[in-house]
């Protein structure tokens, strides 16, 4: 399912896409609808502001409304409205750090709403459309090895403090889990995460660089998208590639190519990609779910040997 997608009215100014409108309600509530609500307002406020035209039909993921847009000197870029929360006010911090060397390039940001004005790539040129599935997750690892090479500015997440609230949650959240066997592994995948917690790394992470989140332009093959940055170790990057276009069989050629690219150390590399399959446990857990096999099962496939 593309991350981006075409509403199908054209609007005066903006039409807010019905199936935004429910995720903000479903996730966010209250705030959510308010967000909702204000958005007419708000793009037209940032069009009249940086001096915009829309240009093309609406798109949008689950959490922001983008507006293809036209700048008064010919300047072909989006607008992207979105609530202001934890994850999305670091956006603009990772983009300015990168400053399009190997991700979108942030034009203009306003800190108070937290909308932002990027250079337009090409969201028809994604790279879940690639066909060949190894070349994918290479691209994604060329990617994360020069993204992650670049030191996390202050003022965003850390890794270390989100895996030590991920253990405190853990032993309540086993509790709540009666199959043996999931339980026996989310509570291995917290034992990995003990093992390393007191040394998370300080490298720009993206958080989020799967393979829809990878977009093509003019000035180069592939650029990340969308960012949810924090500061931390690597290894922590490495689990959305994993479960894309998920193949039981293909999970270990996939985490040794990409620790290789990378330079990993592969215990390391594990124990925080377990801490990814812990955070999603957690989350699950806390919605009234069990957590998805699929996710056990890369757990799983990881502790087979190199093959």
């Amino acid at each position: 399912m593309s991350r981006f997608r075409y509403t199908s009215r054209v609007p005066k100014v903006i039409d807010i896409p019905e199936e935004l409108a429910a995720v903000q309600a479903e996730v966010n509530g209250d705030e959510g609808r308010a967000f909702i609500a204000r958005l007419p307002e708000l793009a037209a406020e940032f069009l009249r502001r940086w001096g915009l035209r829309v240009d093309g039909p609406p798109m949008h993921g689950w959490s922001a409304l983008i507006l293809p847009v036209t700048a008064a000197d010919g300047t072909r870029a989006v607008l992207k409205l979105q609530l202001l929360d934890e994850e999305s006010a670091g956006e603009p911090v990772a983009l300015r750090r990168w400053d399009g060397d190997g991700a979108v390039r942030l034009l203009g940001h306003d800190e108070a709403s937290g909308t932002m004005l990027l250079e337009r790539l090409d969201p028809d040129r994604m790279l879940a459309h690639l066909p060949d599935v190894h070349e994918s997750v290479l691209v994604i690892a060329r990617l994360l090895a020069h993204l992650t090479s670049f030191a996390a500015p202050t003022g965003l997440r850390r890794l270390g403090d989100i895996a030590r609230d991920m253990l405190e949650q853990t032993p309540g959240a086993l509790r709540q889990i009666p199959d043996p066997r999931t339980r026996r592994t989310v509570a291995d995948c917290a034992a990995a995460v003990r093992e390393v917690v007191d040394e998370p790394g300080d490298r720009l992470l993206h958080w989020d660089l799967h393979d829809e989140n990878v977009l093509a332009s003019a000035r180069a093959p592939w650029l990340a998208i969308d960012p949810k940055p924090l500061a931390g170790d690597p290894g922590f990057e490495l689990w959305p590639a994993l479960a894309n276009r998920f193949d039981a069989a293909d999970v270990r050629w996939r985490f040794d190519a990409m620790t290789d690219v990378l330079g990993l150390d592969r215990a390391r590399a594990r124990a925080w990609t377990y801490g990814r399959l812990l955070q999603n446990a957690l989350w699950d857990v806390e919605d009234g779910n069990a957590p998805e096999e699929q996710h056990l099962e890369i757990a799983r496939r990881l502790r087979e040997p190199r093959g």
